[in-house]
Parts: C-alpha cells; sequence; structure tokens
C-alpha cells in the first residue's frame, strides 16, 4: 500500500447541495445533517491528501469521533450551493482536531462551525500511534 510521504494540505473546501431529504417540513436543513457534512469535508481533505480512509483502515489505523461540536448561527436550504471548509487545526501522537465552517457562497454568510476530535485506533478500537504520514509537512 502506498502512502504520502507527509500530508500537506491542510484545508480543503467542498461544495454541498442539500437534498430534499436533509431538510424538514419548511425545507431548512436538519440539524443531524450537519455531522455527516463534516464527515464529507474530512473525508475529501484526507483524499486531495492522497490518502482514503479504506486503505487507512486495511492497514490497521481507524479513527473514531470523540468530540463533535455544531454551532448553528443562521439556517440553510434545500437546493442552494453551500461551500463546507474543512481545516486540519491540530494533531497529537493520537488524535486530530478538525474545524468547519458552512458558507453560503451568494452571501458570504457563515451558517454553521463546527469541531471534531478523532481518536486514532487499532483494529480493537484500542488507541493507537498515528501513523507518521498523518502529520502535515511542516
Amino acid at each position: 500500500m502506498q502512502f504520502p510521504d507527509k500530508t500537506a494540505i491542510k484545508s480543503h473546501t467542498i461544495t454541498i447541495l442539500p437534498r430534499y431529504s436533509e431538510t424538514d417540513q419548511a425545507g431548512v436543513i436538519h440539524h443531524t445533517v450537519y455531522p455527516v457534512w463534516f464527515e464529507m469535508g474530512r473525508t475529501e481533505l484526507l483524499r486531495i491528501n492522497g490518502l482514503a480512509y479504506s486503505q487507512l483502515e486495511k492497514a490497521g489505523t481507524f479513527f473514531v469521533v470523540a468530540d463533535l461540536t455544531v454551532k448553528y448561527r443562521r439556517p440553510a436550504f434545500y437546493d442552494e450551493q453551500l461551500h463546507l471548509t474543512t481545516s486540519l487545526t491540530k494533531n497529537t501522537t493520537a488524535r486530530v482536531e478538525h474545524t468547519y465552517q458552512l458558507i453560503r457562497p451568494s452571501s458570504g454568510l457563515l451558517l454553521v462551525e463546527g469541531t471534531t476530535i478523532l481518536a486514532c485506533v487499532d483494529t480493537e478500537g484500542k488507541p493507537r500511534r498515528m501513523p507518521e504520514f498523518m502529520y502535515p509537512a511542516k
């Protein structure tokens, strides 16, 4: 399995177009959807760094959410284009922290922001040291 020497990209933005199934009856994005979008952002940040969760898992490295915060500032709506920026903000030997900002690009308004802390675990769910290549290049 080929892994990069180091992760180089610390921030990445994806475009989200909310689906009808992600809304309540008023067309507002349901509060439970944002953590799913955060995971999409983390997945794409890994991917742009040349990694995939599936590769890491095959190599015995798993990440579990240890902490999640979401601050709802303004509602997002069905079928409006949104930009989610995911940033790697902190790495330790066994944890990684990300921050998220969901923006309405048509107005520049910050709609939602959040954080996650992921713990690095082995195949049995026990804490393990993060692979060296997971540390961003300095």
